[in-house]
């Protein structure tokens, strides 16, 4: 949509405004004109230094087309180099806590446990609000007595110095020192919201024979220690736990048949006594309540209790319980997944630091090659799915670009040779690219090729594009008006070498605020400004020389000047 205004704008209204504007040209006075006047004697310098090396640029065009293939060779290595990822882990102002005690803790120890981990947070001033759900955990979205959620709404981003990133790894420092009870970790929110429950990558392990829950946990088990052996992975874990205490109550249904008890009403019971039962609404000051029946703590302490429940026989006696069933210890999950319709248990993790998500999803398809059995299998899951489904399209989009550009400056110039002089200085716009982001990578891990870096690489091929215009259309055009291949580039050179630099200064100082970005998505924004930063400037740089240099070549290849002469003679 910009680009169509932008291009209605200069096909309409910038010429009328240059109509207005553009008058003739009056000497300044004063400060102004003094500044004027000793900018021009320095950029007139600069032109004529330009010009002695675009001469020499221009005879060695051997020379220049090794100098692009090594740039080229360079860009392959640097792109291998440079670690890829997918979407950047951003600071979107909240973050999560999980807590996970033993198995079959009781709410009351769960709850003491997060008011102490709550009075740990407290002393963190760039949080605002914290939201806790004790019972509940957010990464399986399961309710337990054993879990524990915390929603940490953190203060703007102009009134704190510290990131969600910078949070999360003091906040998981004092968990581990000060936090004995249960597992607690803080972990930041997925980069794209609604794909997943937090950061990181997402695995499904899937058991392909249906064996049992007790399975599928020891085979996760054993991945995740053969995962943690690995540099890529800074942390993976699990919430599945399949060997959880329980109590099995066992109904004698023969034995309450010939007493006369309903099997329906023993089971219905059992459930409101020890799980509790809806009985109806009503109102009161004005709201809506709902009742609920169920025994009291103290009488669903243990299976002996039992005994205290009575249920009616077919005479209207009352009956206990106990008579009935057999209360026995067994262990077991508390919950299962299914997964593409398999029993599936979710692993979650991150990268360890210096990694991207793409090194460390490789080595988790490594690790699954060598430890998983046959009938055990996986899949990726929520954002980990959508970096894998994407991977490889980046340089596809960008071949596809390259394609659509060379034919619309083949339409435009009715040449099929002449756009390669324009688009074999695209190198150095992608070498400058990512060479950039691999130098801003020694100071910022979060620079790498990921989604933002290929779609400044999309705007590079037009921007490079555009500065060779300047150059090779004025040059076609000197050349039509009967220059040598060699005069009507030196030409063009020497009259667009103040443009290009208008223009190329003008977009630097335009991403500028891109490169210095903080808030929320500053990190996909400082990619991709870095990415244009140095892939704009390199493209300037080099172009200016190069770009002369490659009309000659292209003009000597298509043998224009012979064809123009045959032409005349025609």
């Amino acid at each position: 949509v910009s680009v169509l205004f932008s291009s209605m704008n200069a096909l309409t209204l910038s010429p009328a405004l240059c109509g207005l504007l553009l008058k003739s040209p009056k000497p300044y006075r004063g400060p102004l004109g003094w500044f004027f006047s000793l900018f021009n004697k320095i950029f007139d310098r600069s032109t004529k230094t330009y010009m002695g090396f675009t001469h020499v640029f221009a005879r060695k065009i051997f020379m220049g087309l090794v100098f692009i293939v090594a740039i080229a060779v360079g860009t392959g290595m640097i792109g291998k180099i440079l670690p890829g990822g997918f979407m950047p882990a951003e600071d979107m102002g909240y973050l999560f806590v999980n807590v996970q005690l033993p198995d079959a803790a009781s709410l009351q120890r769960s709850d003491a446990v997060t008011k102490k981990i709550e009075k740990i947070i407290k002393k963190y001033p760039e949080v605002e609000f914290i939201t806790t759900a004790t019972g509940f955990s957010m990464l399986s979205g399961s309710m337990s007595s054993n879990s524990g959620f915390l929603f940490l709404s953190l203060k703007d981003w102009d009134q704190r110095d510290k990131t969600v990133a910078d949070l999360v790894g003091e906040l998981n420092r004092d968990f581990f020192f000060n936090v004995n009870e249960a597992q607690v970790f803080a972990f930041g929110p997925p980069a794209i919201p609604g794909l997943g429950s937090g950061s990181g990558f997402s695995m499904m392990l899937q058991d392909k024979r249906g064996n049992t829950p007790a399975y599928l946990g020891e085979q996760a088990a054993k991945f995740i220690v053969a995962a943690q052996k690995r540099s890529e992975i800074g942390a993976i874990y699990t919430t599945f736990r399949p060997s959880v205490p329980q109590k099995f109550i066992e109904v004698d249904r023969d034995k309450a048949l010939k007493a006369g008890i309903s099997l329906n009403d023993m089971y219905t019971t059992i459930g409101a006594f020890l799980g509790g039962a809806y009985v109806n609404d009503f109102n009161r000051f004005g709201r809506l309540y709902k009742a609920y029946i169920q025994a009291e703590p103290e009488y669903r302490e243990d299976e002996k209790k039992i005994g205290l429940f009575f249920i009616k026989n077919g005479e209207g006696k009352s009956v206990p319980l106990s008579a009935f069933v057999t209360v026995r210890e067994v262990y077991g999950a508390d919950y299962t997944n299914r997964f593409n319709l398999l029993r599936a248990t979710e692993l979650s993790g991150g990268p360890a630091k210096g990694y991207t998500s793409d090194q460390a999803l490789t080595a988790l398809e490594e690790v699954a090659a060598d430890v998983l059995p046959d009938d055990m299998t996986y899949s990726w899951s929520n954002m980990s799915y959508q970096e894998k489904k994407a991977a490889g399209s980046g340089s596809t989009v960008f071949v596809f670009s390259l394609l659509f550009v060379f034919l619309i400056l083949a339409a435009q110039y009715e040449s099929w040779s002449l756009p390669f002089s324009i688009l074999l200085g695209t190198p150095f716009a992608i070498f400058g690219a990512f060479l950039a982001v691999l130098v801003a990578r020694r100071y910022d891990l979060a620079y790498e090729n990921n989604i933002f870096a290929q779609i400044s690489l999309v705007m590079l091929i037009g921007m490079a594009a555009k500065n060779a215009i300047l150059i090779v259309e004025y040059a076609n055009e000197k050349f039509q008006e009967g220059l040598s291949l060699y005069d009507s580039a030196l030409e063009a050179a020497r009259l667009r070498f103040r443009p290009i630099l208008m223009t190329a200064f003008s977009f630097i100082l335009g991403i500028l605020p891109l490169v210095i970005a903080t808030g929320a998505g500053a990190q996909a924004r400082k990619v991709m400004g870095m990415s244009l930063l140095g892939g704009m400037a390199l493209a300037t740089l080099l172009g200016v020389f190069f770009y002369p240099m490659l009309f000659i070549f292209i003009g000597k290849i298509g043998r224009y000047e012979k064809k123009r002469e045959q032409k005349k003679e025609a």
